[in-house]
């Protein structure tokens, strides 16, 4: 049977406008998909819907499609997305009005069921898993649009759907899973955001998107597409592998896939091959992403130059707090200043002043007037990098779970005709736990070292989870491998990046990709959208580890 390839042609809401356009005109393709939805999304979604109960979806998809569907439909190629976000049914409509207006014939699914009754909260959302789509594609849909299902389903879905998958090929659904979750992100796989980003071919200059070639055995090949940017190549693929993950278990709705099963191996040119991977059953329980409004905020940063900057910080800090009050301020002194400098940028720190509040006018103007008002009349250079403005509202992310058998899976075929998706009978235990910090034994063996970055030897990835942070870091040889997993211990990581140090930390070590994971609980606060930390992703986590300067073992060449 020849393999299904599926391409990606979104990662988050906001991604590469004509990537669509890009995948269905850049060679040969059975399924393109399109992943739309993020933490954040589901919070600016939940906004427009406040504003207008028909929305709910990614529009950015409608106007994608608009210049795409007669292609997709002439190449026969079906379009899976989850830009249905909080209207599913909702975007449908929008699919089939728009290809009324455009003179052509398209069949529609959609997949709901995810929405829960929370009246506390603006969203919530449980994970759905990839059957639903399966059973869209069964029914002939050209085109299958959901709301919250995993991102990794968008590529199962159809593998399910071409090969005839159970839920008793938990090997083969893991391995899909596993090809899901590299492409997910678009050209993260292909080069984006990659730490050796300067070894490929065009500099990291244009990656192209990604493609999966599943095999029935759930076996695959990541590639692209001929002539397109960026690179595939094992350790591009081991950078998004270690992305927001946790441990050896990558748990699903329909499965857990192994990761520490997972066999990388260069295939030809832009080519690599997963094989290997297992699958365990699924949890009981689906995640559950929850979206709240927590009030106001509003920032203002201000330059200090020169002498004495932990005075005038004080001296700000000191003004404001007696101007505003002190309930909800944060300030964040970014030491960006050098001694002796030459002009006024270099020898400046930043002063970063946070205000939450639930009250819209208290976080507003009244805050950041308070702040300007002091331009005159603190200390010696003051100024300001801000204007004043208005408070803006913030979302706060939790995460619960709930029964996969209490959740009202549903497809919708393309007839209107509404099919029940059971959950699945047989469940898993819990998942591996954490490397104890004691296992590793620390340093590198021996006086034989030299002082250098990090990042010589080993590459990094990282990236949020609602108020946690990821951070995987990989090996780049085989020889490299012993001495970072003994030496990259937690208590290490908490010296290299002492925010981590009063954290709840876990270290999980995936040998088969020369890796080390950690999750870091609680980096990130209440979440992305509440974050008030300069990085409020953990997206740049990775490359600070890396630029720290350690003692790297002289026998393991750069």
């Amino acid at each position: 049977m020849t393999p299904l390839r599926v391409g990606n042609a979104s990662g988050f809401y906001g991604d590469r406008f004509s990537a669509w356009r890009e995948m269905l005109d850049g060679g040969e393709l059975d399924v393109l998909t399109g992943d739309y939805l993020a933490e954040l999304t589901m919070l600016i979604l939940g906004r427009d819907r406040l504003r207008d109960p028909s929305l709910g979806y990614a529009k950015t998809f409608l106007r994608q499609l608009e210049g795409c569907l007669g292609t997709a439909l002439d190449r026969g190629v079906t379009l899976v997305t989850n830009a249905g976000g909080l209207n599913p049914a909702g975007l449908a409509a929008a699919v089939g009005a728009l290809a009324d207006r455009l003179g052509l014939t398209v069949r529609v699914g959609y997949v709901e069921g995810d929405a829960l009754a929370r009246p506390d909260a603006l969203t919530a959302n449980a994970y759905l898993g990839a059957f639903g789509i399966a059973a869209c594609l069964d029914a002939g849909a050209d085109v299958v649009v959901t709301g919250r299902v995993t991102d990794a389903s968008l590529a199962v879905g159809p593998a399910i759907a071409r090969f005839g998958w159970t839920r008793d090929d938990l090997d083969a659904l893991a391995g899909a899973t596993v090809a899901g979750h590299l492409i997910e992100c678009g050209a993260q796989v292909t080069g984006g955001n990659y730490s050796f980003f300067t070894e490929l071919p065009d500099g990291g200059h244009r990656p192209g998107f990604p493609i999966a070639e599943l095999h029935p055995d759930g076996s695959s090949v990541l590639t692209k597409h001929a002539g397109t940017g960026g690179a595939v190549t094992v350790e591009t693929v081991t950078a998004q592998l270690l992305y927001e993950v946790a441990g050896p278990d990558y748990p699903g709705p329909d499965v857990v896939a192994r990761l520490d099963t997972v066999a990388l191996a260069q295939d030809g040119p832009d080519r690599v091959r997963i094989t290997g991977v297992r699958g365990t059953p699924p949890p009981g329980t689906l995640k559950v992403g929850i979206n709240n409004l927590g009030g106001f905020r509003n920032s203002m940063t201000f330059v200090l130059c020169g002498l004495d900057i932990p005075a005038k910080a004080a001296l700000v800090r000191a003004q404001l707090a007696e101007s505003v009050g002190t309930e909800g301020l944060e300030f964040n002194l970014a030491r960006t200043d050098h001694p002796d400098a030459t002009d006024t940028e270099a020898a400046s720190a930043l002063l970063h002043v946070h205000l939450r509040d639930g009250d819209k006018a208290r976080a507003g103007r009244a805050f950041s007037a308070a702040a300007v008002e002091l331009a005159l009349a603190s200390y010696p250079g003051c100024t300001l990098t801000t204007l004043p403005g208005d408070a803006i509202p913030y979302g706060v992310f939790t995460a619960d779970t709930i029964a996969q058998d209490a959740v009202a899976h549903v497809a919708v075929l393309p007839s209107g005709e509404r099919v029940p998706i059971p959950p699945p009978t047989v469940l898993g235990g819990p998942p591996a736990a954490p490397v104890p910090d004691e296992a590793s034994t620390g340093g590198a063996s021996g006086p034989a070292t030299r002082r250098g970055p990090l990042g010589e030897l080993v590459g990094a990835r990282s990236g949020d989870k609602g108020g946690d942070a990821n951070l995987g870091v990989w090996a780049r040889t085989d020889a490299t491998w012993p001495w970072l997993r003994d030496w990259l211990t937690v208590a290490r990581l908490a010296e290299l990046l002492p925010e981590t140090a009063a954290l709840t930390v876990e270290r999980y070590e995936l040998p088969n990709l020369r890796a080390v994971n950690f999750v870091i609980r609680g980096l990130l606060g209440q979440g992305v959208a509440a974050s008030t930390r300069f990085d409020p992703q953990a997206k740049a986590l990775g490359e600070l580890l890396r630029s720290r300067m350690v003692d790297l073992p002289t026998e393991v060449p750069a």
